[in-house]
């Protein structure tokens, strides 16, 4: 079942959130998850490769690789897939209402491997709803049963989905579907993209900006670039509807090319600080020269308070 979550009730969440995960965000997982995808110079995702092929770095300082993976749908067991999917269901997307649900729908379905899909529509208000695989009808009827009306709770709707997937161990993939304009949301951009900053979610953003106004189309794509970049994702702004299947074969297959690298990070201090993070080949062959990657640029390290010291005892 959807749950709805009134705009009034969503502020008061993410102003509790948005102080929550400062750089004093704590976490209980010592396995650092990194997602990774290599693109060659025609934008085709480069394939076969091993752990020996890469380096990652923390800080500057080289780390060992303690898990690797090729494509989501390799050890989906012993580290699951989480789909998310946010839907612009505002009034300014009613005229590309049915494509784009029919597009959205053929991705999720060979997408068969994700334990459970979160699906997060918006427009004034923000609903959302988790199903596993045996729901997937309910899932499509779902999306089907939307009807595009109201304002644009844009940033509200991605702090409601990360909510739920600070919860969720295991490899996190958000496809967002809007024309990139927020015109109600109580949250901030920037506390939308620290909150993003703060999870291990990898956001694609598919941006149709073609009703929007001259003077917002390039502000909203900047926007939606700066969310997926840190991600280690992508945006993407088509001219036409009929792009969106094309679009969504392009995150499909560059999905079932990623890399998934875990490890253990070198730094041992419980200080909650930012780490920043760099992933490198040391191939030096040439068609791995000129390769463009993608991951996420960082994440916060575990915090752990210091135990107040004792009072000395009264005599």
């Amino acid at each position: 079942m959807a749950r709805y979550w009134p705009v009034v009730v969503v502020a008061f969440l993410f102003s509790s959130m948005a102080s929550a995960f400062q750089p004093t965000f704590s976490s209980g997982i010592d396995l650092v998850h990194v997602s990774v995808t290599v693109l060659d110079r025609d934008g085709k995702p480069v394939t076969g490769l091993n752990a020996d092929d890469f380096e990652l770095l923390e800080d500057g300082e080289l780390q060992q690789v303690a898990y690797f993976a090729r494509g989501l749908s390799s050890n989906s067991d012993v580290m699951p897939v989480h789909l998310g999917l946010l839907l612009d269901a505002s009034g300014s997307m009613a005229q590309d209402d049915r494509f784009q649900k029919t597009a959205a729908i053929k991705f999720l379905r060979a997408l068969d491997y994700a334990a459970d899909t979160t699906v997060v529509d918006f427009d004034t208000e923000v609903r959302v709803g988790r199903y596993g695989r045996d729901g997937f009808p309910r899932l499509v009827e779902r999306i089907r049963a939307s009807r595009p009306s109201g304002d644009t709770a844009l940033y509200d709707a991605l702090g409601v989905y990360l909510d739920g997937a600070f919860e969720q161990d295991g490899r996190k993939i958000l496809v967002l579907y809007t024309d990139g304009e927020d015109t109600r949301s109580q949250m901030s951009f920037e506390d939308a993209r620290d909150l993003l900053r703060a999870s291990d979610v990898t956001v694609y953003a598919i941006g149709l900006q073609r009703y929007l106004r001259a003077g917002s189309r390039q502000r909203q794509r900047m926007f939606l670039e700066e969310l997926t970049d840190s991600t280690g994702g992508h945006a993407y702004f088509p001219q036409e509807t009929d792009e969106l299947d094309g679009i969504y074969e392009q995150i499909e297959a560059e999905l079932n090319a990623r890399y998934s690298i875990g490890f253990i990070s070198t730094n041992v201090v419980t200080d909650g600080s930012w780490r920043r993070l760099e992933v490198r080949l040391r191939s030096q062959s040439e068609d791995l020269r000129r390769v463009e990657i993608r991951s996420r640029d960082g994440y916060y390290a575990v915090y752990v308070e210091e135990a107040a010291p004792l009072s000395p005892r009264r005599r």
